[in-house]
């Protein structure tokens, strides 16, 4: 059995503050009733809330507008991952959303990682990919992610030294010419 219910703050997965919801009754009792996230509905919470709905309006709007900043960000941004890889492309492990939205954190963007939807819920080889995030209400935004091998430190370059042999040989040969000096001629 549902009962109706008017919430008074943002519930995730539930609604925004001003919506009208039907839950379960041990819901409602147990959780959003104690938690003061609702009010039961009744003539008397729903005109206290109408006289509160042009205030709950402008904070919808406010965050309809910081949406659409953000958005802006998101689809201007090329984000670079670099990951190891084998020689045929494919990731040693993958990249997820939780991957992304960390990448998007260390350039000044701050999005829940369950916001980000990866194609196929994981990147597993080299490319270029389109991810979705999804923003306040209906709108998302579409960022480009290039996922790039790890580049790995070439050593450098050591000269190769003679063979120990041939670089002992000159010496080698002096002293052994100098215990048998060349015999005189006559």
């Amino acid at each position: 059995m549902n009962t109706k219910v008017i919430l008074v703050t943002d519930v995730k997965n539930l609604g925004e503050e001003g919506d009208i919801r039907e839950v379960a009754r041990g819901y409602a009792r147990n959780y959003l009733l104690p938690g003061k996230f609702v009010v039961p509905y009744n003539k008397g919470n729903l005109a206290l809330i109408e006289g509160r709905r042009a205030a709950i309006e402008k904070k919808k709007e406010e965050k309809r507008q910081q949406a659409l900043g953000l958005k802006e960000r998101i689809e201007g941004t090329f984000l670079k991952i670099v990951m190891p890889m084998g020689e045929n492309g494919r990731l040693f492990g993958s990249v997820t959303n939780a991957t992304i939205a960390d990448e998007l954190g260390r350039t000044g963007i701050t999005v829940e990682r369950k916001r980000v939807e990866v194609p196929d819920h994981t990147i597993k080889s080299q490319g270029n990919y389109k991810v979705k995030v999804r923003l306040y209400e209906n709108q998302e935004a579409i960022l480009t992610v290039a996922v790039n091998p790890k580049e790995e430190p070439k050593a450098p370059e050591a000269k190769v030294p003679e063979t120990k042999a041939a670089a002992e040989a000159p010496e080698a040969a002096s002293p052994a010419a100098e215990e048998n000096p060349p015999a005189p001629e006559n």
